[in-house]
């Protein structure tokens, strides 16, 4: 195992989250978006985590990748970013709404505050979580480095 593992694996943690925040933040600010490009109201977003270096072929770069494990951290990475299609979204009767259907209901994204602000705590959290491990690897490396004077 590598000195830079936990480093690797820490910073990998750290872009994660803040990606998955990043991503919160769009929701948020999406919230009363009833038309987007497509002509379509926006759909919440949903990030998805994926454990890095796992591979499922015999590639050369597998190869590669199975001989130089011991070099390389492990970690998290985002995988993909999902639009939310199972909650369904928000019907409100507004028919002076240039985006109102024929009876009179505009349909608003499927964004909740309330979930987006408990998902951006835990994300908040999580990304704390990885600067405080980076940080007490950073600590343990000096110390080491410290003890070889």
């Amino acid at each position: 195992m590598s000195m830079f593992t936990s480093f690797d694996t820490s910073a990998s943690g750290l872009t994660a989250q803040r990606y998955r925040m990043d991503i919160i933040a769009e929701n948020v600010a999406n919230a009363n978006t009833t038309r987007t490009e497509n002509g379509d109201p926006y759909r919440r977003k949903v990030v998805v985590f994926e454990e890095k270096g796992v591979r499922n072929s015999d590639s050369f770069s597998h190869v590669l990748g199975s001989i130089s494990k011991n070099y390389a951290g492990k970690g998290v990475k985002v995988a993909k970013v999902m639009e939310d299609n199972v909650t369904e979204m928000n019907m409100v009767y507004d028919p002076s709404n240039p985006d109102a259907d024929e009876n009179g209901y505009v349909t608003y994204p499927n964004v909740n505050i309330i979930t987006e602000m408990t998902n951006l705590i835990d994300a908040s959290r999580s990304y704390e979580a990885n600067a405080t491990a980076f940080n007490a690897s950073k600590s343990m490396a000096q110390q080491g480095l410290e003890l070889g004077q």
